[in-house]
């Protein structure tokens, strides 16, 4: 594929399924691919099996100014925050209890490098500081309370809603590490089947509210000021990183997802014997009191069985991206922040 983006897209995945007797289970890892999907289904439903929730309902659930309206007006519990559009709406960060959390509104604007997409900042003169920064690139931002608490209090149900509103498929589980720390991508994760009994209901809740189809996932928080979860963003359309800890755990949900496409019976969970924790490279060292002695670390590339991915990503793609950053350094061009995942 040359883009994941519009037309160029579409043509390319048209003449893709060209290629097969009947329609593939077409399952999506990719922001910019969700929207071209969404926007183009009638198109490309011909050719390809999938499911995805209206298009308005993407577009809504992809903007974090429009989920949040989404979120208080149903009554789920999100941070306090502001819109920002543009420069004039500088002076409503003085609404904001401080610490709080910079976002662009639309999450393509961070995969193609135009913003910075979580920034913390301590002070509203700061705040004030990064927004201008932030709104002289493409696109609003919002500006969100810090939601007080580690890294190992943020949660995630992953989920496979179906036709009918069938919840296909759900796996609740928390990250131990961030990288870098309080906004960054998950390093670590585990299961978390003591958070199931509350996170799960509301998942179900909110996807039923929301008319939810597809995959899809829900980010929350614990807040150790109010004592409750806080939902932090979704994710609609794609499957995220921590897919693969939940396959790790016995929960395969895009094997479920795509046996429930083709009318195949599911398969049962097999639950792992021994803790499991996923993480994205091997630089990632978990806290030693957030796992046990016994738990099994699986790296994101690297498998006996198919060592290729770990050559790609260690050997070849980390020194070009550190080569890039030395340039960067050099011509003294500004530097991105890592974003979370």
């Amino acid at each position: 594929m040359k883009s994941f983006v519009g037309k160029v897209f579409v043509d390319e995945m048209i003449e893709l399924g060209k290629r097969f007797d009947r329609p593939p289970v077409l399952i999506l890892t990719d922001e910019d691919a969700v929207h071209a999907v969404s926007e183009n289904r009638e198109l490309l439903s011909h050719w390809f099996r999938f499911r995805l929730p209206v298009d308005d309902t993407v577009k809504m659930l992809s903007s974090k100014a429009r989920f949040h309206e989404f979120a208080q007006q149903h009554h789920f519990r999100v941070p306090h925050s502001v819109v920002l559009d543009s420069l004039g709406d500088i002076e409503r960060l003085a609404e904001l209890r401080y610490p709080c959390v910079l976002k662009p509104d639309d999450k393509r604007n961070v995969l193609r490098g135009e913003k910075d997409r979580a920034v913390r900042v301590d002070t509203l003169a700061a705040a004030r500081a990064m927004a201008v920064a932030m709104l002289a690139t493409p696109g609003g931002i919002i500006a969100q309370e810090w939601i007080e608490g580690p890294d190992s209090n943020i949660h995630f149900t992953l989920f496979y809603r179906g036709s009918g509103g069938h919840m296909v498929s759900m796996f609740t589980g928390r990250k131990v590490l961030s990288s870098p720390p309080g906004t960054g991508n998950t390093a670590i994760c585990v299961a978390a089947p003591e958070a199931r009994e509350q996170l799960e209901p509301l998942t179900r809740a909110f996807a039923e509210q929301a008319g939810f189809e597809g995959m899809g996932s829900i980010e929350y928080k614990w807040d150790d000021n109010y004592n409750e979860f806080v939902i932090v963003e979704p994710t609609v359309g794609r499957t995220d990183w921590q897919e693969e800890i939940a396959t790790l755990c016995g929960v395969n949900i895009p094997l479920a997802a795509y046996r429930h496409e083709l009318g195949l019976p599911q398969l049962p969970e097999r639950q792992s014997r021994v803790p499991v924790a996923w993480r994205a490279t091997f630089t990632d060292r978990p806290p030693r009191e957030l796992l046990s002695a016994q738990t099994k670390i699986v790296d994101g590339y690297f498998r006996w069985s198919d060592p290729f991915p770990a050559l790609q990503h260690y050997v070849v793609m980390n020194p070009l991206r550190r080569m890039k950053r030395s340039l960067k350094r050099a011509l003294g061009a500004p530097q991105s922040r890592q974003a979370k995942a």
